[in-house]
């Protein structure tokens, strides 16, 4: 068993950061991992890795021939199913693609979406609903807070039918039915 710190052994390990270190050079990934509340550094990396890869394909396709058919399909492909996932606002310009970050697909993560609909007041919290089951993505229960929430599936993020974070929402908007109360 390991005895409770004392008072000015908190306020020194509070000043310590474990995750960042100088070797590294990693502070702007540690930036983006204490912004978005990402437990996993692999979760970052492969965001990071399919962001790179993005950049890199818009640049090739932006490379080809203005007037080929291929180069208009391939955009037009590549900025479908970018917008499809979220990660640029309109599937219009192609320099969209190439501004792709580790940012974009972490603002897509059901944390952030579950913020920013307003089920959850900050990350920390909409992730320990996440990871204790109150939360289901369309039919199914979703426990991964890394799950990456698309466009067509963010009207379907809601609470679970048993959940008693439902219950308490429901009372409050005076919404509960009389037959849930049994």
């Amino acid at each position: 068993m390991v005895r409770k710190l004392k008072f000015h052994e908190q306020k020194l390990l509070k000043k310590v950061d474990f995750i960042s270190w100088k070797v590294d050079n990693n502070l702007s990934e540690v930036k983006v991992m204490k912004k978005y509340y990402i437990q996993k550094r692999e979760d970052y990396t492969k965001y990071n890795k399919l962001s790179r890869e993005v950049r890199e394909l818009a640049n090739k396709i932006k490379d080809l021939d203005a007037n080929s058919d291929f180069r208009t399909e391939s955009s037009a492909q590549l900025l479908e199913k970018l917008y499809q996932i979220g990660l640029i606002p309109t599937r219009w310009d192609l320099v969209l693609a190439t501004n792709v970050s580790a940012s974009s697909f972490c603002r897509r993560r059901l944390p952030v979406v579950m913020v920013r609909n307003k089920m959850s007041e900050n990350l920390k919290e909409a992730t320990k609903l996440i990871e204790q089951g109150h939360i289901r993505v369309g039919p199914q229960v979703v426990k991964d807070p890394a799950f990456l929430v698309s466009r067509s599936l963010e009207d379907f993020v809601t609470w679970v039918d048993g959940s008693a974070i439902k219950k308490h929402v429901m009372e409050y908007n005076e919404m509960r039915d009389d037959f849930d109360l049994l």
